[in-house]
């Protein structure tokens, strides 16, 4: 028992049981009506690691009593799949339920063996369930996407952390034979960052270095200085990934073209999937180095092409080139503040209506009830531009981009002002 990791030890078994989600299996909720119908759909899991992904698949297959197949995308193959498949098969009677088949990390599944699903979830020889830590719109394939419903799961909170560590030291055997006193819990569930499975690592730890008595104080600074002295160990199950990935995205982002290339190493040789590596590229070249070097935006673009088509070893430099172009290129980020910006107004102002001028017109009433009238065709004035307004009357004026200090907005600022005047505050 003791050999067993204390994240399985304190796996639940039940929904009641289960800690977090409410919104999927609270009272009243989605899949805890589907589940007490009995009668469910494939679905898939998207949400960080240790919320709860694994365990909610095992816990739908227990409350149905339906078999439950399990495949891992990291080492399964389009072989495993189909004889999963075969399996359930050969198990499906007249008008039994079909089993349950979970695939973990199904962003990692290629086309093919994607493909090699859609069969049996179609005709329902096999009720999927996946589990994936990235947008399933960019990772699972259409027809697939399309019979599943897509299930997003948040990260723990602090009072649901502490729900899980309570009943971890009143609960667990192991942990019985402590004396815990809980003074702090602030660094435990900082470190723990709304995942479950790392708040138990840190609980392991903080057994495994008592050996002189049989009570442990929770304590901030008690966790720091385990942490530091045992990263390796409170990464043991992969976590680290998010911290690598960080630490590549802020490396690039901070204009260090060695550090970057030093996180990439790390990440190649730790397994990462290179196209996820060539997607972050992508997002970095939009919000970080933005129109300060329009041309980020395609290498990027091209990047992740390129690595789709290319594949490892080869990725590998494609993936160094792109990440030092990016990491030496000037930064902005005023387009992501200006969309950011864009949204939090909107949702302040709600629907405003569209000035009647740049209205569309396709039938004669939309045209006399004054759609599109007065509208100034821009490419009729010299310059390509003439003078008016684009905006709901009550938000005439208002600056949402602001360019920055690089030579390409320097540029972009003195055109505007020409143009515009006084119109906007630049």
């Amino acid at each position: 028992m003791v050999n067993i990791p204390l994240a399985e030890r304190m796996r639940p078994k039940s929904l009641d049981e289960y800690v977090g989600q409410s919104h999927l299996v609270g009272d009243g909720s989605v899949l805890r009506e589907m589940i007490a119908s009995g009668n469910i759909s494939s679905f898939i899991l998207w949400g960080p690691p240790g919320v709860g992904k694994t365990t909610l698949a095992r816990i739908v297959a227990n409350e149905l009593n339906r078999p439950f197949y399990t495949l891992s995308a990291i080492n399964a193959g389009v072989k495993d799949v189909r004889e999963v498949i075969e399996k359930a098969k050969s198990q499906r009677y007249f008008s039994t339920p079909s089993p349950i088949l979970f695939i973990d990390e199904i962003h990692r599944f290629s086309k093919s063996q994607q493909d090699s699903l859609l069969g049996a979830v179609e005709q329902g020889i096999v009720t999927l369930i996946g589990a994936t830590t990235e947008n399933p719109s960019f990772e699972v394939i259409s027809p697939l996407l399309s019979r599943c419903q897509v299930y997003i799961l948040k990260p723990l909170d602090e009072d649901e952390l502490l729900t899980l560590l309570k009943r971890a030291i009143t609960n667990d055997t192991e942990l019985k034979k402590f004396s815990f006193e809980i003074k702090e819990t602030e660094a435990m569930f900082r470190f723990s960052g709304g995942d479950a499975r790392k708040l138990y690592n840190i609980m392991e730890l903080l057994v495994g270095v008592n050996t002189s008595s049989n009570k442990i104080e929770i304590t901030n600074q008690q966790v720091t200085n385990i942490l530091q002295e045992n990263i390796a160990t409170y990464d043991k199950n992969g976590d680290q990934h998010y911290d690598i990935i960080s630490a590549f995205i802020k490396s690039v982002r901070g204009s260090d073209p060695n550090a970057a290339v030093y996180w990439l190493a790390r990440m190649i040789e730790g397994g990462e999937d290179p196209l996820f590596i060539a997607r972050r590229l992508v997002i970095l070249a939009s919000e970080d180095i933005g129109l300060a070097n329009p041309n980020a935006l395609l290498m990027a673009t091209n990047c992740f092409q390129a690595v789709h088509s290319i594949g490892m070893p080869e990725a590998r430099i494609i993936l160094s080139e792109a990440t030092i172009y990016l990491a030496t290129s000037p930064k902005s980020n005023s387009a992501y503040q200006a969309i950011n910006d864009a949204l939090q107004l909107v949702s302040k102002t709600g629907n405003l209506s569209v000035p009647l001028h740049i209205r569309n017109a396709p039938t004669q009433l939309m045209k006399k009830l004054g759609y599109g009238a007065d509208y100034k065709y821009a490419h009729s004035y010299n310059g390509n531009f003439v003078y008016q307004e684009f905006f709901p009357e009550s938000l005439s004026n208002t600056t949402l981009y602001s360019p920055q200090e690089n030579p390409r907005e320097k540029d972009i600022l003195q055109r505007l002002k020409l143009l515009w005047k006084n119109k906007y505050k630049y």
